[in-house]
């Protein structure tokens, strides 16, 4: 830190340098129109809001590695994922492209490829805050994404 080479470090010295930061963090973040604790509960989506929220979009799906796996929710209820070949080999995905449907059925958002995740059918309940999603599926595994056009 600039403040530490410029005076001797001391417990006053210290704390004047920590209450710095924390200044200047706070300024930062007030004037990117950021406001602490000003950040919207995430909204759970259900029924037609739902729909109307995936429809036509991509959602880009956070993974482990950093990846992101890119899935565009069509209209017409077909779906179409995309992976890096690396990305589709880690996950023991055959192929880093899929096609698949989906449905909302209630407060889930529903959907099933025909080979990624072996054809299974898995329900996703979807928690947005602008642009950012928690998801969590039916059988317990939860992550993040965010909202595409």
């Amino acid at each position: 830190m600039i403040l530490m080479h410029l005076m001797p470090v001391t417990a006053a010295t210290s704390e004047k340098v920590e209450m710095s930061k924390s200044v200047i963090v706070t300024a930062l973040a007030l004037s990117c129109g950021i406001a602490f604790g000003a950040v919207a509960d995430p909204v759970l989506l259900t029924g037609k809001s739902l729909a109307k929220a995936v429809s036509g979009r991509t959602i880009f799906i956070q993974t482990p590695i950093g990846e992101e796996v890119a899935v565009r929710y069509r209209s017409n209820g077909t779906m179409v994922g995309k992976s890096s070949a690396q990305l589709a080999f880690l996950a023991g995905e055959s192929t880093k492209k899929d096609k698949g449907h989906w449905w909302v059925r209630s407060e889930q958002l529903c959907q099933q490829w025909r080979s990624w995740s072996k054809g299974r059918k898995y329900c996703y309940k979807l928690r947005v805050s602008g642009k950012r999603v928690r998801w969590s599926r039916n059988d317990g595994k939860t992550g993040t994404a965010r909202l595409g056009r």
